[in-house]
């Protein structure tokens, strides 16, 4: 399955031209000068970017790098308008982003099903010469040519959209809470960067309710700079609407392990942290309760936190209660 995500591509997009518009003259038995009724081109198509929900990766469009939509037909006699070209249409996930390949420039996304979003426009249809006679012109020789098509290259990212996102340093036990979670089977190992892609997971709440959560790949020091997995996880972070920390019981301090992980998301994009978040301590199945009340000091101030064992399976609907509670807020 991991090898099946992905989450970047680059594409090159070219539109259809548009249709010339028509210089002919309205010829018929009785009507020696019938005048100019030259229709107008059809427009060229359009490369069109489309919101599936079914969808979770850009797997699809990795190898086909080369979309080309349909030149709109010239225009003909009797003033008929020429077809237009044939819009393609590309099926992508919610939380796709389009960006310039050239700039960097961010174009739009799409987070709705269904939603629809021109990427690379076909060119206008040229006007036939009927739109061009005037009172001192009356039989215009002229008409318009069709513009021409547009190409490029467009990167597309796509962001994980979810509620929950995990936040941890790799081997925290994200993966595995998520597994306990939700009917998610990511791969579970104890060394780091198992995770090397986004998991998402449904988990099941009381009264048939329900919320995503995503196991990210784990951050490092550094991440904001590129480092490790760096920018490619850090960007699925922006789509969730909660962040959950997990740090482990036996981390050397468990205030300092959650601000490390709170600056790598400050120095990446301080908006991040306007989030709600939840700390969770994993592998809590090591700790008694004295052991707990003495942790107390060293866990940060004004931050919701549950102590957790994803294996023990301790915690875990103390969790659920919590995230319920802080996404509904």
């Amino acid at each position: 399955m991991a090898t099946n995500f992905v989450d970047y591509v680059r594409i090159h997009c070219k539109s259809g031209k548009g249709g010339a518009g028509s210089r002919h003259m309205r010829r018929e038995k009785y009507i020696p000068k019938g005048g100019p009724d030259g229709g107008d081109g059809g427009r060229g198509g359009h490369v069109i970017l489309k919101g599936n929900k079914q969808m979770w990766t850009l797997l699809h469009l990795k190898y086909r790098k080369h979309i080309k939509a349909g030149h709109g037909d010239a225009g003909s006699g009797n003033l008929k308008t020429g077809s237009q070209g044939e819009d393609v249409y590309l099926d992508v996930p919610l939380g796709t982003v389009a960006k310039d390949g050239e700039t960097g420039e961010i174009l739009f996304e799409i987070t709705e099903e269904g939603e629809e979003k021109i990427v690379m426009r076909g060119g206008r249809g040229g006007l036939g010469n009927n739109h061009f006679k005037t009172s001192t012109n009356r039989t215009p020789e002229y008409a318009q040519p069709g513009e021409d098509h547009r190409e490029g290259w467009i990167i597309l990212e796509l962001k994980v959209l979810a509620d929950v996102g995990l936040v941890g340093f790799p081997n925290a036990g994200k993966s595995t809470l998520l597994s306990v979670l939700s009917a998610a089977k990511p791969e579970i190992a104890d060394y780091p960067f198992t995770t090397l892609t986004p998991n998402l997971g449904i988990v099941a709440y009381r009264g048939h309710q329900s919320f995503i959560m995503a196991d990210i790949p784990g951050i490092i020091e550094g991440a904001h700079e590129g480092k490790g997995l760096g920018h490619r996880f850090l960007r699925h972070i922006e789509r969730n609407s909660l962040l959950l920390f997990l740090v482990p019981a036996d981390a050397d301090s468990i205030r300092k392990e959650y601000e490390i992980l709170e600056n790598e998301l400050r120095m990446y994009n301080p908006e991040l942290l306007d989030k709600q978040r939840i700390l969770a301590i994993s592998k809590a199945d090591m700790l008694d309760d004295i052991m707990k009340d003495q942790m107390k000091s060293d866990i940060p101030e004004n931050i919701p936190h549950v102590f957790i064992s994803s294996v023990a399976q301790q915690g875990l609907e103390e969790l659920k209660d919590c995230i319920w509670q802080e996404l509904h807020k």
